[in-house]
């Protein structure tokens, strides 16, 4: 019985890889640049392009069960192949986005929520695994941080949960192995509310530097993260962050509740990411 990760050149894909491979258990790693995987000896890989169903059935061949990213592109296709193929259960790595008000009409919600909505209409067992804030999303402040300078924010205070990257796989290879989450749908946090001033006073006392924070303006941001984003997405995230102003942030499933280990913390991965945020 075949495991299918998809999206495994992403941090929680190659993660969950890691985990199923070590486990002894035949792998099958997927990505549009396959050439480019990074991935333990013996483990095979695969093209999977979800926009070119070509790719379908050679990745699905043999695949009981599929770790898959969200990509609207094809996915009624891949659905479809899926089900030729014999696929029984599918682990989505969706978003908490989608149970926000509007979520049809949020370009941060919407393709997640079509994937969803297309896994849901199928004859395939789904897992939904909706993730909140990543803390790897810290890195977007690595570049003002390994230069010394301000990290501007339109609203510092705003709260997460941040959840660590391993955490999201630790519970996508137990949905994978056992039966204990399957077709339920999770919204998986990290166990502590933080700000986003709160998470910088932790990365300060992990290089022992203090890391200025400076107060802009919301129309300031959307220009500074209209250079790298389509102006919609910027609104959401902002949107969504200045919503979160007004007290922490609710805790969900971790993998304390659902797996009876500690949860990972914020402060663990400002340790083992610490380099990213100096000069080198």
């Amino acid at each position: 019985m075949t495991l299918l990760i998809t999206g495994a050149r992403g941090q929680v894909g190659r993660a969950v890889v890691e985990r199923l491979h070590a486990a002894g258990l035949p792998v099958r790693a997927a990505s549009a640049r396959p050439a480019e995987l990074t991935v333990p000896a013996g483990v095979e890989t695969v093209e999977l392009v979800l926009d070119r169903p070509e790719t379908f059935a050679a990745a699905l061949r043999g695949v009981r069960q599929v770790f898959l990213y969200p990509r609207p592109a094809g996915i009624h296709d891949l659905v479809e192949a899926a089900e030729a193929a014999g696929v029984e259960h599918v682990v989505l790595l969706s978003s908490s986005s989608v149970l926000a008000p509007g979520a049809e009409s949020d370009p941060l919600a919407s393709h997640s929520l079509t994937v969803e909505r297309a896994l849901a209409d199928s004859a395939l067992t789904t897992t939904f695994l909706r993730p909140d804030a990543f803390a790897s999303n810290s890195l977007g402040w690595a570049r003002s941080i390994s230069h010394s300078l301000p990290v501007q924010l339109p609203y510092p205070d705003a709260h997460i949960a941040p959840i660590h990257p391993e955490d999201i796989a630790d519970v996508a290879a137990r949905a994978l192995t056992g039966d204990s989450l399957t077709g339920r749908s999770l919204t998986l946090t990290g166990s502590e509310s933080l700000t986003f001033r709160e998470q910088l006073a932790v990365l300060a006392d992990t290089l022992g530097r203090a890391i200025p924070v400076e107060h802009i303006g919301r129309a300031e941001a959307e220009q500074q993260m209209g250079r790298h984003m389509p102006a919609p997405m910027v609104g959401s995230l902002l949107d969504l962050w200045e919503g979160a102003n007004h007290g922490p942030a609710a805790i969900g499933e971790t993998t304390e509740t659902l797996l009876g280990v500690p949860a990972r913390t914020y402060r663990q991965w400002a340790r083992e990411n610490a380099a990213a945020f100096t000069d080198n």
